[in-house]
């Protein structure tokens, strides 16, 4: 897994990660369509049936309906957008957090398909295939070579449910040629990176998303940390791009104490659907922090939104995305979608998050990480426009503001110390792969808190590494001590998964050291 997901190099999101899913208690059929003998419908059949007789050169008609539902849509709203049929599987797995196939997170290594890792739980476990396998066969087909890409292996991995697949498995540790059959299954895609104590009582648990399982797992890891001490809780929503509203409320339900307003929507009649906490809360007595950056967007502003308002917690970080819209998903009949906005949010003290969208294009909407930048926000927090008529008071007298986004309570600034080109991301993970693939037996000792605590000490793969690039470029003393924290934690990220590459990349995380620094002050 590639680990370019460090804060200074987080692009905003791209809009499929910033859906909102929402129910309602209404299906999409129930949604409006056109009559079989409207007027706007005969229009659209006469123009498509008129191209496809006369036009002088050959057209694909579908593309070109493609393209108008997607002007369409885009002149509503940045987030009114249409999923292709061929995207929209990708789409609802992503927000299901479930897909049907063998389950290996792989990377195409020398033309080769190279399991990283085989995911929990999945089928791929129980054949026995292991982290460093080539898979070079599917059933009949071919899976290496030169016309290989990573987007065209998944057709060949995932299918229905109780399906076999016959693999061909070269296994690099005892030089190995086998067939194995891998029946396939479910396999999560999981909400939860990360969940650990800091110490003998922080907490910490990050979120990726808010799927349809997302509940479940954080639900599973707060128990785990409450049985281990627990007290104060630090949940992370930096980079989560939010998704389904219900399951966002859920997790603010284990914070908030009964009847507490979590959030209320209000759709083009005027209609207004409230949600309120209920008496199931875990937490509600607990110490409380939300990390979030200018990449948590959607259903992760719901959650800080709603504590903030609700003088919950601390808010720790930088300036949300600023999206406060609701979409419905409606299926147009062949295999496509539209996900429509159909309602604002806002928060309990009745404040919209919502940036400014009107007239501004979608491509002016999408560049405000840069204006960010030039603005100076990600450094100061003097420099975050707020507007005093969308000021608004918490029942405990904190002002907080509306009109794009959450503003933390407490700022962190970008660490610019941490910044790499991306030469170095690419040639790291490239030579931690190759680090792990030859070292497999003598890497097996480790285990994560010895490998965060001890590994590399003498510092000889770092400077293996180093000379590996000297031909190449010579590292600035100012970044070395970047470049070897993330290498480290990418030979991490191969051996364990995300729960190795975050435990060594918060050693030097701006936010914990704020949260920590917050809890010496308690004492």
């Amino acid at each position: 897994m590639n680990k370019k997901n460090l804060p200074f190099y987080l692009s905003i999101a791209v809009v499929f990660g910033i859906l909102i899913g929402m129910s309602f208690g209404r299906s999409s059929n129930n949604m409006l369509s056109f009559s079989g003998g409207s007027v706007q419908e005969k229009k659209i059949r006469k123009l498509i049936n008129f191209i496809e007789r006369d036009y002088v050169d050959q057209v694909s008609t579908d593309s070109l309906l493609d393209g108008a539902i997607t002007k369409m849509l885009g002149d509503l709203d940045p987030h009114s957008v249409y999923i292709p049929k061929e995207n929209l599987q990708a789409v609802q797995e992503s927000m299901q957090g479930k897909f049907v196939g063998i389950g290996v997170q792989f990377r195409m290594i020398l033309d080769s398909v190279t399991v990283i890792q085989p995911i929990k739980g999945g089928p791929s476990i129980k054949a026995g295939i292991k982290a460093g396998d080539r898979i070079l066969m599917a059933d009949k087909d071919t899976l290496f070579g030169k016309k290989m890409f990573t987007s065209n292996v998944p057709k060949y991995l995932k299918g229905k449910p109780n399906t076999a697949v016959n693999l061909q498995i070269y296994r690099k540790s005892n030089d190995s040629l086998f067939n194995v059959n891998v029946t396939r299954g479910n396999v999560n895609i999981k909400s939860v990176d990360l969940a650990y104590m800091i110490n003998d009582s922080v907490g910490y648990i990050k979120l990726d998303r808010f799927a349809r399982n997302t509940y479940t797992e954080f639900k599973s890891s707060l128990n785990n940390l409450i049985d281990n001490g627990l007290t104060d809780l630090v949940l992370d929503l930096r980079g989560n791009g939010g998704g389904f509203i219900d399951i966002a409320n859920s997790i603010i339900d284990e914070f908030l104490e009964d009847d507490k307003l979590i959030v209320f929507t209000k759709n083009n009649k005027g209609e207004i659907n409230e949600s309120f906490a209920t008496q199931k809360g875990d937490f509600e007595k607990g110490g409380l922090y939300i990390l979030i950056d200018e990449n948590s967007a959607s259903a992760s502003e719901i959650l800080a939104g709603a504590l903030q308002d609700n003088d919950k917690g601390t808010i720790i970080g930088r300036r949300s995305f600023g999206k406060g819209l609701v979409q419905i998903e409606m299926p147009l009949g062949d295999g496509s979608a539209v996900r429509l906005t159909t309602a604002r949010y806002y928060t309990p003290t009745g404040r919209s998050i919502q940036k400014p969208y009107a007239g501004n294009g979608n491509k002016n909407y999408y560049k405000d990480y840069q204006q960010r930048v030039n603005s100076g926000e990600l450094l100061s927090k003097d420099s975050i426009k707020v507007v005093d008529s969308l000021q608004f008071k918490t029942p405990k007298g904190k002002i907080v503001y509306g009109g794009g986004g959450i503003v933390p309570d407490v700022f962190v600034a970008i660490d610019t110390t941490a910044y790499m080109p991306n030469f170095y991301f690419n040639t790291i993970n490239d030579f931690a792969f190759d680090y792990v693939d030859n070292n497999r037996a003598a890497l097996e000792k480790w285990s994560v808190a010895s490998f965060v605590d001890d590994f590399d000490a003498d510092e000889k793969i770092f400077d293996s590494y180093l000379s590996s690039i000297k031909d190449r470029v010579k590292p600035s003393f100012k970044i070395k001590k970047s470049i070897q924290r993330y290498l480290k934690a990418s030979i991490a990220n191969t051996l364990f998964g995300d729960v190795g590459f975050y435990r060594i990349m918060h050693q030097e995380d701006k936010m914990l050291q704020k949260v920590l620094e917050l809890e010496t002050k308690k004492e």
